[in-house]
């Protein structure tokens, strides 16, 4: 059995990756444009607000600042992430990882104010041993950093940990971090490539379970 299980949080344990699509298409609709999920789920999933708003700010060239896209982004994504739920098997996976001691480790490219409130709100804040933000790295995923620092985190070489994810980027940055990585896809399946750096790909958070004791 690993050591210890690191989670993504968005699209992974909240379905909440179909809210951060919203967020960025309701910003392109002020300027007279838009973005597809399909879109979202390519470029933007699994990455940094900054490196998104950015990324956005300049391939649309809308009139705004950075941090004007974020303050915007923050006030609106809380509106929405008030009736954000929990993937299915989700609370049922994170109490048995506890129940068998193995460390449990939030890595997200999200701020800690954000996740904090959203695993409160849902009753499996508790869960968690530690966790890692994306405002704690230089580089975000698709690099290994964060789930480097969360596997340190957890007193645990990255041979003895597990990464959950959903995302394309998710998954190369586990895989470059030398971590076993299952995928549980959300808006998108990984293209063909991903999928080869996965040890495995899931149907939900139902089958984790049975992967780790198996292993």
């Amino acid at each position: 059995m690993k050591k210890a299980v690191i989670f993504d949080l968005d699209g992974l344990l909240i379905d909440s990756e179909v809210i951060s699509h919203r967020l960025y298409d309701e910003l392109l609709h002020r300027y007279g444009k838009s973005v597809t999920v399909a879109e979202y789920a390519r470029d933007y999933s699994g990455k940094t607000g900054v490196a998104n708003m950015t990324n956005v700010i300049a391939r649309y060239n809308l009139p705004i600042t950075v941090e004007e896209g974020l303050t915007w982004e923050a006030a609106r994504e809380k509106e929405l992430l008030q009736d954000v739920q929990l993937k299915p098997g989700a609370a049922a996976l994170l109490s048995w990882l506890k129940t068998e001691g193995v460390a449990v480790v939030l890595a997200t490219s999200s701020v800690r104010e954000r996740a904090v409130e959203v695993l409160t709100r849902l009753g499996v804040v508790q869960y968690f041993d530690d966790m890692v933000f994306g405002t704690e790295i230089e580089r975000g995923k698709p690099w290994p950093d964060i789930f480097l620092k969360a596997a340190e985190k957890a007193h645990a070489a990255p041979t003895d940990c597990l990464v959950l994810e959903d995302s394309e980027a998710g998954i190369q940055a586990a895989h470059a971090a030398g971590i076993d990585v299952l995928c549980v896809p959300d808006m998108k399946m990984p293209a063909e490539s991903y999928q080869q750096m996965t040890a495995a790909m899931l149907k939900s958070l139902d089958e984790v379970k049975g992967w780790l004791t198996a292993e």
